[in-house]
């Protein structure tokens, strides 16, 4: 499951297909060409035929985009691949642009020559993205056009064909409420929007609504599909039939009526000529599908995906379900924390073995379905790198003196997982040990902070920051993101940041994770997992508040902790926590480990 990224980091195969693409684009009478990171579902894992980005540029991110003009290009990335860009892409070729502070709107209003015609795949973007795009386009006096068939596909000879994995049953006891259930409760709500019928698009929710599991995309057990839940409580699965097998069929059968995925088109055609009013989410929804109601007569109304807070909100065999998943997880991430304190003074481990060995711990448990992420490796300075991708060309080795940052996370039936640990190879020095514990501190902050109903991630945020803050330091991502039950490790709408909204509700599940990042030089992080708990009383106090339980059970390295920077409620909490650790994961360990755990989980 572990891979490095080596087949098209290349950057010199960007200027060849660039080359290509721009004399299919010539002879359709085109002028540019949007190449999103994305497929027909607009999620963060996509099948191999659908890395369309990666296979022009280079480029392995998690999101980006680029645009391609007949005499210049640009690939849009955000902060955490500000770095990694420039490693795999030849940016004479396509200039890499921060997509938040340079967004793709702004660059097409500047470069988009007057008259051009920029085209794009319905598919492959939202609805509120081709708004924003089209304006874009007419800003600069050209044109924003439609294709019909992919022009990256024609010139793209060895795509893969699209996945056709098996789907399964979730079971009910990890599940804890039945898809019938399900399918009865927001075919109820759909009732009240007035909306005749909602679209899902995204493979999570449906995953999630008709409780299946797939595996048509990596690390996410994903059936790619699309589904309309009906107000009346009747829903549709479209879907590739090779992926149904009886016991998939004998489990849907109950709940929802399977019809081949080439069907989709002729559904929503019968909606528009019975003109009924079908609810779409614009943030995820593909613009191919909302154009075919329109053009078919449905009256299209804007809303959330339904399944969107039902599935965030986890019941409660979810949560036992995770909490058993991380009890689980953190006997593997201890295992590979001592085996890793006795063999990386040596010299002899590089960020390929830590990864192949801290995903081999994980597999020795005989539960593992896959990993929930490719595993972030980095030693020195490529901990520095956010979302760092380690290949046969950047591994390091761990070496006496440097960090290394290990970010990690697991697939298990019952939950999934997401960890970061930082730590220190031989003796820290002063800096790094600052650093280490001013996130530490944001970290406390986050897991002991009360809260009244109705708060959300925005307003936490700043606990996070604010020990860096005083010290006139920051990092560049949100301090957390949502995480589903066997399913996807972002998950939203929950997150703790600035931009995150919407208000926190007990049982959703988000990452506590704020860092520190000195290019050329280190990265840290310190990252659990959290469940968001119900309102209660706090002693003395006047409303009742929500908090949060930390999951995860790892411990965190005490070499790198400056106990000095640390208040007594901090140094509390660290102490707590660690005692739990010990005291949790003691009974599934070797007696080495269980000495170093003990050790490594001392109070200070």
């Amino acid at each position: 499951m572990f891979q490095t990224f080596d087949d098209t980091a290349n950057p010199a195969l960007g200027i060849e297909r660039a080359a290509r693409l721009r004399a299919e684009l010539k002879r359709r009478g085109l002028d540019g060409f949007l190449i999103p990171r994305a497929d027909e579902h607009q999620g963060e894992y996509v099948p191999a035929h659908a890395e369309r980005l990666r296979w022009l540029t280079g480029f392995n991110g998690s999101a980006g985009l680029a645009i391609v003009l007949m005499d210049k290009a640009a690939i849009f990335i955000d902060g955490r691949y500000t770095l990694q860009v420039r490693g795999q892409v030849d940016i004479d070729t396509f200039v890499p642009q921060h997509l938040i502070e340079e967004p793709p709107s702004r660059w097409i209003e500047e470069n988009l020559p007057k008259g051009a015609r920029l085209a794009y795949d319905p598919w492959l973007h939202t609805i509120d993205a081709v708004a924003r795009l089209r304006k874009a386009a007419e800003k600069a006096g050209g044109l924003l056009v439609p294709v019909d068939a992919n022009p990256l596909d024609t010139i793209w000879l060895d795509q893969p064909d699209p996945p056709t994995a098996k789907i399964a049953p979730h079971p009910l006891d990890y599940a804890g409420e039945a898809a019938s259930d399900k399918i009865k409760r927001l075919a109820s709500d759909l009732m009240s929007t007035d909306a005749d019928a909602a679209m899902l698009t995204m493979p999570d929710s449906i995953a999630w609504l008709f409780n299946i599991r797939g595996a048509d995309v990596p690390h996410t057990p994903l059936p790619l599909s699309f589904a309309l839940l009906h107000e009346d409580g009747h829903a549709e699965l479209f879907i590739d039939e090779r992926k149904l097998d009886d016991a998939a069929r004998a489990h849907l059968g109950n709940v929802v009526s399977i019809r081949p995925r080439d069907e989709l088109g002729d559904a929503l055609d019968e909606l528009g000529r019975k003109k009924k009013t079908v609810l779409v989410d614009a943030s995820t929804c593909a613009s191919w599908i909302d154009d075919r109601l329109k053009n078919a007569g449905a009256e299209v109304k804007r809303g959330t995906d339904p399944c969107e807070l039902p599935k965030a909100c986890k019941n409660e065999a979810e949560v036992n379900g995770t909490r058993a998943a991380h009890l689980r997880d953190g006997h593997a991430l201890t295992k590979f924390l001592a085996w890793l304190a006795r063999e990386a003074p040596k010299g002899s481990v590089d960020e390929i073995e830590a990864a192949q060995r801290l995903e081999g711990f994980r597999s020795a448990g005989g539960e593992l379905k896959d990993l929930s992420f490719d595993t972030i490796s980095g030693a020195g300075a490529n901990g520095a790198i956010v979302h760092y991708r380690v290949t046969e060309g950047t591994n390091r080795p761990l070496q006496p003196g440097e960090l290394f940052l290990v970010d990690s996370g697991a697939q298990y039936m019952d939950g999934t997982t997401d960890v970061t640990r930082t730590v220190a190879i031989g003796t820290p020095d002063a800096e790094q040990r600052d650093r280490f514990t001013r996130v530490l501190k944001g970290h406390i902050g986050i897991a002991t902070a009360r809260f009244p109903e109705g708060t959300s991630g925005a307003q936490l945020d700043a606990f996070a920051r604010m020990a860096l803050w005083k010290s006139g330091l920051d990092y560049d991502h949100g301090t957390g993101h949502g995480v589903g039950s066997y399913l996807s490790v972002h998950e939203g709408p929950q997150r703790i940041s600035k931009m995150g909204h919407q208000p926190l509700k007990p049982g959703m599940i988000v990452s506590n994770e704020p860092g520190y990042y000195k290019p050329g030089g280190f990265g840290i992080r310190i990252e659990n997992l959290l469940v968001v708990t119900p309102p209660a009383a706090v002693e003395g106090g006047e409303r009742p508040m929500m908090g949060f339980e930390t999951l995860t059970l790892a411990p965190i390295d005490l070499a790198l902790v400056e106990k000095a920077l640390l208040t007594e409620e901090e140094v509390a909490w660290l102490n707590a926590y660690h005692a739990r650790v010990r005291e949790a994961l003691a009974d599934g360990l070797d007696a080495e480990t269980r000495a170093w755990l003990e050790t490594a989980t001392r109070a200070i």
